[in-house]
């Protein structure tokens, strides 16, 4: 089983009932952790809670992958 801890957390309201999520998380098992980076899109339900639509999710150590999606963002 894997449990996932959030240990930082942005979030970005836009639309009428949408937001945006980047993370750091941490998936823990028997086998060990492993940190991550997420970055979700989701809306708001009737009450109030979170409803995530789709997400992905890259290494977090990995910092030549990060600069590429920044720089990438940017640049479309």
């Amino acid at each position: 089983m894997v449990e996932f801890e959030t240990l930082k957390s942005e979030e970005r309201k836009f639309g009428t009932n949408n937001f945006l999520e980047i993370a750091r998380k941490l998936a823990k098992s028997e086998n060990g952790e492993n940190e991550f980076l997420q970055i979700a899109r989701g809306y708001f339900a009737p009450d109030g809670s979170r409803r995530y639509k789709k997400s992905i999710a890259i290494p977090a150590g990995n910092e030549e992958l990060k600069e590429f999606i920044s720089e990438k963002i940017k640049e479309l």
